[in-house]
């Protein structure tokens, strides 16, 4: 950690590539959190008091009562694409510019959905989880088959650079049939490159052998699956989670699982995470992985260096490469 007072002051929350700490102290005054300790709200706001700048991930809340200590920041930059963390009408009321690290993680976040797809229909953790248990004493014809994969129907909702990444991996690797909901219409080109139909959400829902979200998360999208949209899937159905925590009923998703309403789930983000719902613990079909979606070294360095980006370059009067919000003179 560097105290050179000429520098723009920055905090980096969480730990990061050593390299990436190297580079941000040629231009800041740094002060990081290599042992990445957990800091609460109260720990935060005390260590952005005196800082210009930031580099956070999703995990460090960003909001009024944040902001109101820390009056000299300037810019957040999220280390991820997401920025449900932020709150970006109180950095727009304090004139505070928050960035985002999208385009980096696209395909590797798009290869693990997929991933999470194959792994869920195919039971491939369940039927591991037998065999290091010793229980794999003979073959039967019906021992863990799962749902077909090839030449299904692939729904997505939130039809985004993932989405279509997904769509693609679907369409052209497993002969799939793509069906998505998106807010908006993705133009005629970019539906033939993904070989994907536009429909409304019950018919996403009924028609959907595998469905993936990957739909931003707001107060919109809280529990955009519950109970009543986990009724209209095919009992055959498997769920996948690869978009944001909060946007699935966990509570719902247990129960629907347990009960047999669709027949197996993958989930890589949770409401409340680290915490995982304990029913959903306690399911063998339900695939759980700890947010590791864009979890390769080259993606995540990538993301570490866009966020560097964007802090270098509001600091040198270029402007924020990646900004999620308007703010005047940034």
């Amino acid at each position: 950690m560097t105290t050179d007072r000429s520098k723009p002051r920055i905090l980096v929350a969480r730990a990061v590539f050593p390299d990436i700490i190297d580079r941000l102290s040629r231009h800041f005054a740094v002060e990081h959190n290599q042992g990445d300790a957990p800091w609460g709200p109260a720990e935060l706001a005390v260590r952005l008091a005196d800082k210009d700048g930031a580099l956070t991930t999703g995990s460090e809340r960003i909001d009024a009562a944040l902001l109101a200590a820390a009056p000299r920041l300037k810019i957040v930059a999220n280390m991820a694409v997401g920025y449900n963390n932020f709150d970006v009408d109180a950095l727009a009321a304090r004139g505070v510019v928050g960035t985002n690290t999208p385009d980096v993680l696209t395909e590797t976040t798009a290869d693990f959905g997929f991933a999470l797809l194959l792994a869920t229909a195919r039971r491939i953790t369940e039927s591991e989880h037998y065999l290091r248990a010793g229980a794999w004493k003979r073959w039967r014809y019906d021992m863990f088959a799962g749902a077909e994969v090839h030449g299904s129907t692939l729904g997505i909702l939130g039809m985004g650079r993932i989405g279509q990444g997904i769509a693609r991996r679907g369409a052209h690797g497993f002969g799939m049939d793509v069906v998505y909901h998106n807010r908006s219409r993705l133009g005629p080109e970019l539906e033939a490159a993904c070989r994907a139909r536009y429909v409304g959400t019950d018919e996403l829902l009924a028609t959907a052998d595998h469905l993936v979200l990957v739909l931003p998360y707001s107060a919109a999208s809280h529990h955009a699956i519950g109970a009543a949209e986990l009724a209209k899937m095919k009992p055959t159905a498997t769920l996948v989670n690869i978009a944001r925590g909060g946007i699935v009923d966990d509570a719902a998703l247990a129960a629907a699982l347990r009960a047999g309403r669709i027949a197996a789930a993958g989930l890589d983000v949770f409401a409340g995470e680290p915490e995982v719902h304990p029913e959903l613990l306690a399911l063998k079909n339900v695939v759980l992985t700890p947010h590791i979606a864009s979890a390769t070294v080259a993606t995540r360095r990538a993301m570490a260096n866009l966020a560097a980006d964007n802090l270098i370059a509001f600091f040198e009067g270029r402007g924020a490469l990646t900004p999620v919000n308007a703010v005047r003179g940034a």
